[in-house]
């Protein structure tokens, strides 16, 4: 080998290793920026998920009033952070990559709280807070009209093949376990395709914190919009998600696996497809509760 063909081999040596070098110092920056933005975000001392998650840098947090639906979500009680999501039977779900925190409310003992349920359990725990108990109500799979007002005067509910009717069983009475007993008989009888028969379809551009995106069926799967922020000079908006799933299973706030940064949040401008970790929505699932 010459001396002009051992410079030549020198100099692209040297060029590879800058290379290198500039590759391995990228990634460790956008590593470092990925942690830092998690940081900014993501405060594990947080005890709800107001305080758990802050907006990113430049958004402001939807204000909302004290005894509004949305104001019960963003002070939802988390549990500890890294707390892991359990299912109703006490095992560990499967699937640990999901959930960014998990929400600090029972699951029960059945597997009957899944993901439309989980829905109508946060909705049901507002409005039983709020003494709206004229307005809890759900409609059955065969339509029946499952009011929690005619479960406080002590009526049951009774059904028989394609028969369902109110039955006089019991003193009048409106506790909490009045509520969590009307509720397991809704979750074993109710389902996403019934939800989203009695719910109203809303435009993106008007999402609101209590929204759901939902695919009724069999399967099926729905999701409830919990918090959002906004941009006050781009006016981008963002939101953020919980679930349960199958088996019936913690209530958890969603991650976003498709932008780490961000998570848990969402952008609004997200596409044709809202991709989350267990199930792909369209612009025309999201959904709202009527009053």
């Amino acid at each position: 080998m010459n001396h002009k063909t051992k410079k030549i081999n020198l100099f692209a040596l040297s060029i590879i290793v800058i290379t290198a070098s500039i590759i391995m110092l990228v990634s460790s920056f956008t590593k470092y920026n990925q942690a830092e933005s998690q940081n900014t975000i993501i405060n594990p001392e947080g005890k709800t998920l107001a305080s758990r998650f802050n907006p990113p840098a430049g958004f402001h947090r939807v204000e909302t009033s004290e005894n509004s639906f949305a104001h019960y979500l963003q002070t939802l009680p988390l549990k500890k952070s890294g707390s892991k999501v359990r299912l109703y039977n006490g095992n560990l779900k499967a699937n640990q990559a999901t959930h960014e925190a998990v929400v600090d409310i029972s699951v029960g003992t059945k597997n009957l709280q899944q993901c439309a349920d989980a829905c109508m359990r946060l909705r049901a725990e507002y409005l039983f807070k709020t003494k709206q108990f004229n307005k809890i109500r759900f409609k059955l799979s065969n339509g029946f009209d499952a009011r929690y007002e005619k479960w406080t005067q002590g009526y049951r509910i009774k059904i028989e093949g394609n028969k369902t009717n109110w039955i006089k069983r019991s003193e009048p009475s409106n506790t909490y376990a009045d509520l969590m007993s009307y509720l397991e008989i809704v979750f074993s009888y109710a389902g996403t395709l019934s939800l989203s028969k009695e719910l109203k379809k809303v435009k993106l551009n008007e999402m609101e914190p209590g929204d759901m995106f939902i695919t009724g069926g069999s399967p099926g799967h729905a999701v409830m919009v919990v918090d959002m922020t906004i941009h006050p000079e781009t006016k981008q908006k963002l939101f953020m998600l919980v679930q349960s799933y199958m088996p019936a299973q913690d209530i958890h706030i969603l991650k976003n696996l498709n932008n780490n940064n961000l998570s848990p949040w969402y952008p609004l401008n997200f596409g044709l497809d809202l991709n989350t970790p267990e199930w792909d929505f369209s612009t025309n699932d999201l959904m709202r509760f009527g009053d």
